[in-house]
């Protein structure tokens, strides 16, 4: 009898059927926030209304890269879909684990996502889905080496990478005589090699020659400053060789990858990580590959254990779903003009300064990024971008091979990825050329009305006028010539035909 009523209860509806009023006040309170609790309301209102102050920082960022150059090589400009994507509802959705096999439920439209941009990963560096998986779920670049060197190799193993002075990453194993800088050195025991004094390149025999001594079981390959291409097949000889992984970090080339416009680390390497918002031109994240065939075919299961649970949490399901749509406008025809671009408007950069009469590591670039010695000219990396803040130029000091520490860089790095994203062809980074040009010959002035090396002289010499120096007059002059310049462009994400100074910007 218990159950018969019971079951008699589940069954018969709770109340009445809704009246048409009563559905009428129903949709009206789906479709506006007339009736939400107070303590909620603030889940409703835009971000202008509900924090100005974060809005205005935003603005005034917006105003900022519409009206100067961007030139740091590790930056890019997004596309407005992936923005779209970033900013989307998925932040709010928990996801550890991997595709059908979550800690959580209601993940089925994020595997649906998460799966897609494993297969536009593949496709867009033209890779077979036999031979080569992919984890896309690290958070950054630095997060990605970190997790493919727990997969890889076991702490205090030994591994190879580029030094840091020689354009290498501080995620390679960098470290001082004093003390070691990051996890790739806490954890590893780690040996740099190096460029080839005589040409600035990578010095392959060496090379080869330290790691039969080392015995390393990874190498890494990639950098961050290195302005020419890599010769995958003589680090795979070298790692045969001597029985070691080799792992290639093409965060700041994957973009010419995937256009085909670099040597392939695909045909060679064991891992490959990259991140996603340098040449790629996506949000700010971490790929990993991983070859699935070969002796090692473990890697798959190692790489995903290593990124989850090893190393981080539940994935950032929102831009896993930038980097999707990245990754689909990598794999269009015009993402090759696009990386084409890049590399031809680098070397006319580089060609443009060499014509001034200036020193480049290396001579030239075969890819996105110049580096630029400043030391024949008495100047330092740290003054130099000092002053091209002023001006509205953004670089970054950098060291130069040879360096006695990478703290105190004796050059800068430039890149022009960000500036091709905002359609500049050869021509106009001519004019960029003939901009750093004058910064040059303003720093020197600066530096001799400074009186002293400190760069909190130099920074005050040119932001304050005073009689009889002439530094701070032609540092406002060209900043206005530079922001002329750099207004006349598009920015991807915003709309400069309705862009407005924000409050806290100082008219020009």
């Amino acid at each position: 009898m218990l159950r018969s009523r019971l079951a008699h209860s589940l069954l018969r509806p709770l109340a009445a059927p809704p009246t048409k009023r009563q559905q009428a006040c129903f949709g009206l309170r789906n479709m506006t926030t007339a009736n939400t609790a107070a303590f909620n309301k603030v889940l409703y209102a835009p971000l202008a209304e509900t924090d100005p102050e974060v809005q205005n920082i935003i603005d005034k960022e917006t105003w900022r890269q519409y009206s100067g150059l961007e030139l740091i090589a590790s930056e890019n400009l997004t596309s407005r879909a992936a923005i779209e994507a970033n900013g989307s509802i998925l932040t709010n959705k928990y996801s550890e684990g991997l595709p059908g096999a979550r800690y959580y439920g209601g993940n089925e439209y994020v595997d649906e996502l998460e799966n897609l941009c494993r297969k536009r990963a593949l496709q867009a560096f033209n890779l077979d889905p036999v031979k080569w998986g992919v984890n896309v779920q690290p958070y950054s670049g630095s997060t990605a080496n970190f997790a493919a060197l727990t997969a890889l190799i076991q702490p205090q193993d030994r591994l190879m990478g580029l030094g840091l002075p020689d354009g290498g990453h501080l995620t390679h194993g960098y470290y001082t005589a004093k003390k070691k800088m990051t996890a790739s050195s806490i954890y590893f025991q780690s040996f740099p090699y190096g460029l080839d004094p005589s040409t600035q390149l990578i010095d392959y025999g060496a090379l080869a020659q330290q790691a039969k001594i080392f015995k390393p079981r990874l190498i890494i390959c990639g950098a961050s400053a290195y302005p020419r291409d890599w010769d995958y097949a003589a680090l795979k000889a070298t790692c045969e060789k001597e029985g070691a992984y080799l792992m290639a970090d093409i965060a700041h080339t994957s973009g010419l990858i995937a256009a085909q416009q670099l040597n392939n680390p695909f045909d060679y390497c064991d891992v490959v990580t990259t991140t996603t918002h340098k040449t790629l031109r996506g949000p700010r994240a971490g790929l990993i590959f991983f070859r699935k065939d070969g002796p090692n075919q473990d890697l798959e299961k190692r790489v995903n254990e290593a990124v989850f649970p090893a190393c981080q949490g539940g994935p950032h399901n929102n831009t896993i779903a930038a980097v999707a749509t990245a990754l689909l406008q990598a794999s269009q025809p015009e993402f090759k003009e696009y990386a084409r671009q890049v590399i031809a408007n680098a070397k006319t950069l580089a060609s443009g300064l060499l014509e001034h009469g200036y020193k480049l590591q290396t001579g030239g670039t075969d890819n996105h990024l110049v580096l630029w010695d400043l030391r024949p000219l008495g100047l330092t990396g740290s003054k130099v971008e000092k002053v091209c803040d002023l001006l509205g130029i953004t670089i970054n000091k950098n060291a130069v091979s040879g360096d006695a520490s990478a703290q105190t860089p004796g050059g800068i790095r430039l890149g022009t990825s960000a500036l091709t994203s905002r359609n500049m062809m050869e021509d106009d980074i001519k004019v960029v050329a003939g901009f750093l040009h004058r910064v040059i010959q303003l720093s020197i002035v600066l530096q001799k009305e400074a009186g002293s090396k400190m760069l909190k002289d130099f920074v005050r010499v040119a932001t304050t006028e005073s009689e009889g120096k002439v530094g701070a007059q032609l540092v406002r002059e060209l900043r206005k010539e530079v922001v002329a310049f750099a207004r006349q462009w598009p920015l991807p994400g915003a709309d400069v035909s309705t862009i407005q100074r924000p409050a806290g910007i100082e008219e020009d």
